[in-house]
């Protein structure tokens, strides 16, 4: 198990940490509650985190994670970084104030070039590495660089720890969920889906029936619906912002409530007493 002491994985053989001094706002209250994964799309797991370190660049991540699974940690998980962008989810934007960015060393979209595959940075890559696949937002297939298998197992730890030492962590997302249209990362070589479910389901609990178990909309409007997911119908009108809510179950971050009718919303929008 991954140890986290002073908002920093333990420096270590697998672990090192730089210097992004350029980071310094902490996280709200009740905040980061979801992590986002990308691909670097750089040259290497070290050149892209020394870059994302660089005073001039407006972008950084709390992890860089290379190939052969070494960690680079730039910033704490206590401070907010800029890996986010634009970015909005479930009636949310902004997602650099709510969330830790994982960066996994990774190249991205490739271009068959003869019996090589092309970098948008000119570095080809063996067909042994490469994986056609049609994105989760897109129509036909593209070629991808594929992860390794460690950075897949290395980034399940590191979700593990997290979310074991930061409770108010529910959602896990994909860049290319937060910033449709203008982001790709993780990509289908990722699998982001197994992955996700495998924590949220992992961590289902119930929540005990208690009148003084209860929350508050921490957002303008927010819908509540039959069942703990986007797509289930709604329940009834939206909750308006400052709502109190009986809390009486949790399930793979959906909270089911109790208001003047029973519904499921979203976990991350209420502020739990």
């Amino acid at each position: 198990m991954m140890e986290i002491e002073d908002h920093l994985f333990k420096k270590g053989e697998s672990v090192s940490h730089l210097s992004c001094p350029k980071n310094t706002v902490k996280f709200a209250p009740g905040q980061p509650d979801t992590i986002i994964i990308h691909y670097t799309a750089g040259k290497s797991g070290e050149s892209s985190a020394k870059y994302l370190c660089r005073k001039k660049v407006k972008a950084s991540a709390h992890i860089v994670l290379d190939r052969s699974g070494h960690i680079y940690q730039l910033v704490p998980f206590d401070t907010v970084t800029w890996h986010a962008g634009k970015s909005s989810y479930e009636g949310r934007s902004g997602f650099n104030k709510f969330s830790i960015g994982i960066e996994i060393d990774n190249a991205g979209v490739l271009e068959k070039v003869g019996n090589k595959y092309k970098s948008w940075f000119g570095k080809t890559y063996p067909e042994e590495e490469v994986m056609q696949a049609v994105h989760r937002n897109e129509s036909a297939s593209r070629f991808w660089h594929t992860y390794t298998e460690v950075q897949i197992d290395k980034t399940i730890e590191m979700i593990e720890a997290l979310m074991d030492r930061y409770p108010t962590i529910t959602n896990i997302l994909g860049h290319e969920e937060i910033s449709k249209g203008r982001k790709q990362d993780p990509g289908p070589a990722f699998p982001l889906d197994k992955v996700r479910n495998g924590f949220l389901e992992s961590r289902e609990e119930e929540l005990p029936m208690s009148d003084d178990y209860e929350g508050i909309v921490d957002v303008p409007r927010l819908n509540i619906r039959e069942m703990p997911s986007g797509s289930a119908d709604l329940a009834a009108a939206p909750l308006e912002g400052g709502t109190k809510l009986k809390v009486l179950q949790q399930h793979n971050g959906w909270l089911k409530v109790e208001t003047k009718i029973e519904g499921w919303v979203a976990g991350q929008y209420v502020d739990i007493k």
